[in-house]
């Protein structure tokens, strides 16, 4: 089946890649992942990625730990760029030509971010990550996601969670959430869905860039979304 969208931006949570651990990363979760963003790649989408650092460092309370915001955040960039790695590695392991840039430079592992070269690198059938977030504090990896996808023309958001779509409320706490199909950036602000931070929300709904949340833990779900199925919540002006 022909793919629907041309060109994605897949955002993972860095807490899925702990799969069962309690912390750091899951072989199994990464060659998992690797092998459902090379079945898209196979029919010629162009993939970039931003994955989040939870899995190994989440700002905290700065009362708590003594670390004030800012260097917390820098300290989360930096778990991005590990998680990029080992998602690079999965990656290249499955087959699937990469290249990892990074918005805070560190030459000997990935490309700073230059927003011309990573089209091109798409453009050649490469998949990129983008790491360390926007290279800013006090911005999430939900606001970088938004923000590089709407640089890259990407077509649409993918957003990859452990739950099948959006809901009317948490499904693992509320059994009697129900779960929205289609819903419009304006009825989740009036119903206060957590789809993303409300930055990356609103880049997202100012340049109508649609989202869709599906669950990326399920084999095969991501080549679904990408030709058209009716899998997750798709998120529209």
């Amino acid at each position: 089946m022909p793919p629907k969208y041309k060109r994605i931006l897949l955002k993972l949570s860095g807490e899925a890649l702990m799969g069962d651990k309690n912390f750091g990363l899951d072989s199994d979760v990464i060659a998992r992942y690797a092998k459902d963003i090379k079945s898209i790649t196979d029919l010629g989408v162009q993939v970039a990625i931003v994955i989040g650092g939870g899995n190994i460092y989440r700002g905290m309370n700065e009362a708590e730990t003594g670390i004030e915001r800012a260097q917390g955040d820098y300290m989360g960039m930096l778990a991005t760029v590990i998680n990029g790695m080992a998602l690079q590695s999965g990656l290249e392991r499955a087959g699937v030509y990469t290249r990892l840039q990074s918005a805070i430079k560190m030459e000997q592992i990935a490309e700073p971010y230059i927003r011309r070269r990573a089209m091109r690198h798409l453009e050649k059938g490469r998949v990129v990550i983008f790491g360390a977030g926007t290279g800013n504090p006090y911005f999430t990896t939900d606001t970088a996601g938004s923000l590089r996808a709407i640089e890259i023309k990407a077509e649409v958001i993918l957003k990859g969670t452990r739950v099948d779509g959006i809901y009317s409320a948490d499904p693992e706490k509320d059994p009697a959430a129900t779960k929205f199909e289609n819903i419009t950036f304006n009825e989740c602000i009036s119903k206060n869905l957590k789809v993303m931070d409300m930055t990356a929300f609103t880049l997202c709904m100012e340049n109508e860039l649609p989202i869709i949340v599906f669950d990326m833990n399920k084999e095969g779900n991501l080549l679904k979304v990408v030709t058209g199925e009716n899998v997750g919540t798709l998120v529209r002006v």
